[in-house]
């Protein structure tokens, strides 16, 4: 075979190949399937203008460069959830979820999802998917939720676990990644938790963020990006936002107080000082009452039996009180203690003189309060990778709920953000009105 013969069998081999299926990597992402994607991703016009390196890189930085949905469920084939969820058999005795969308709707069908059905019990229900890392990678974690029944105490949050979960065994201290959603118990708790276990601790969120404590249903979502930066959004619209840092005490202060500083001895953090040219009134110790000199003693007093007559008191004209700190002097007049005519009652007397003090000045030598000088923590180290997990691959409901009822909708766990808030605007936004959402806020329509 000469060489122009063997180029041309090459050729052709090479052509043949960019006819054959494509492999999975080359493939459009799921829920995005069609002609027009697959031309793009792997087409073989476009694989026989590059060579098979460079094709193959393109393909893989265009499939990496898609959304991915990790996990997505809508409960919208009947009882085939059953399927896909477990129940948790730690306890003999965890509460039931069924199937329904519940008293009101907006559509019989779409808002069908999965509902407490017991009073004061546990519930312990998790599905399975692919298990994937989001490092480098942001993470969007997103359902929705419906307190129909007007709950007063009870769990309304989803965990996230690694793929080594055994879910016929999960409970509640099994170990996971991420814990998100509303939580409420009477008055006092009305939250949304935002829990991340690092380093095998479960570190709370700093911040309060309100949950909505209604009977219509909510899209709660979690945004974490591999800025170590989050969002929080409730009904699509954000709540909550700053870094993982400084909202969760992961790690050591990045500053310290100085062990070694001291207040010096001279510093003086006295706003105010006594008034050296004040002085004590003549006639400070004048009492406040004072026997009433018009005062007579009864004629018919008789000391043997009435014992020895006082005169009444009466308050001292003379006796004054000190206004303040800008100084002065007033007499102080006792109101009538009967007074028809007063809409509320009279005020009472000031507290007596007691003890003289000196007014108070400004202080010359006032430095201020003396804050203690801070150093670099030498236990501060930081971590760029506070957001990442090396495996997800479970997702749960571990709740208590006191008075049942709950119904949980509209999974998502993407890549993603502006996949999310379609998604959300598509199943939840779609149905929100004939919920009774901005209809009939507080109660059910």
């Amino acid at each position: 075979m000469g060489w122009g013969q063997g180029r041309a069998e090459g050729r052709r081999a090479y052509k043949k190949r960019c006819r054959r299926r494509p492999p999975p990597q080359c493939r459009a992402p799921p829920g995005r399937e069609g002609a027009s994607d697959r031309a793009v991703l792997c087409g073989t016009a476009a694989m026989s203008r590059l060579s098979l390196p460079v094709a193959l890189g393109a393909l893989l930085a265009l499939a990496a460069a898609g959304p991915t949905q990790f996990f997505r469920e809508e409960f919208g084939d009947g009882d085939a959830w059953t399927r896909r969820w477990v129940e948790s058999k730690h306890k003999p005795d965890y509460g039931r979820f069924v199937l329904t969308a519940g008293k009101f709707y907006g559509d019989a069908e779409k808002d069908k999802g999965i509902q407490t059905s017991q009073d004061a019990r546990f519930y312990a229900i998790s599905s399975r998917f692919e298990p994937f890392s989001n490092r480098d990678k942001t993470l969007v974690v997103q359902f929705t939720v419906k307190h129909e029944q007007n709950i007063d105490c009870g769990g309304g949050y989803v965990k996230l676990f690694p793929a080594s979960l055994n879910q016929e065994d999960m409970h509640g201290d099994s170990e996971y990644n991420i814990m998100f959603g509303p939580d409420i118990c009477g008055p006092g708790t009305k939250k949304v938790h935002v829990i991340f276990n690092y380093k095998g601790k479960n570190v709370l969120i700093n911040k309060d963020i309100r949950c909505k404590d209604d009977e219509f249903t909510h899209l709660y979502t979690l945004v974490v990006r591999p800025d170590n930066t989050y969002e929080v959004k409730i009904d699509n619209g954000r709540v909550e936002s700053g870094t993982l840092e400084e909202d969760w005490d992961f790690l050591p202060p990045r500053k310290i107080k100085d062990p070694e500083a001291r207040k010096p001895d001279d510093w003086d953090e006295r706003a105010k000082i006594d008034d050296p040219e004040d002085t004590k009134p003549e006639d400070w110790d004048k009492p406040e009452h004072i026997p009433d000199p018009d005062a007579k003693k009864p004629e018919d007093w008789d000391e043997e039996m009435d014992g020895e007559w006082e005169p009444p008191v009466i308050q001292n004209p003379e006796y004054k009180v000190r206004l303040g700190s800008g100084g002065g002097f007033q007499a102080w007049a006792v109101p009538p203690h009967a007074c028809l005519t007063c809409p509320v009652p009279p005020p009472p007397p000031p507290p007596g003189q007691g003890e003289w003090r000196p007014q108070q000045i400004d202080n010359p030598d006032y430095k201020g309060k003396w804050v203690h000088p801070e150093i670099d923590n030498p236990e501060y180290s930081p971590d760029p990778h506070l957001y990442a997990y090396d495996s997800f691959g479970v997702i749960g409901l571990d709740l208590w709920q006191v008075k049942s009822g709950t119904i949980f909708d509209n999974f998502l766990i993407t890549d993603d953000e502006k996949l999310a808030e379609e998604i959300g605007n598509e199943t939840w936004g779609a149905t929100k009105v004939g919920d009774g959402m901005g209809l009939c806020p507080g109660t059910p329509c």
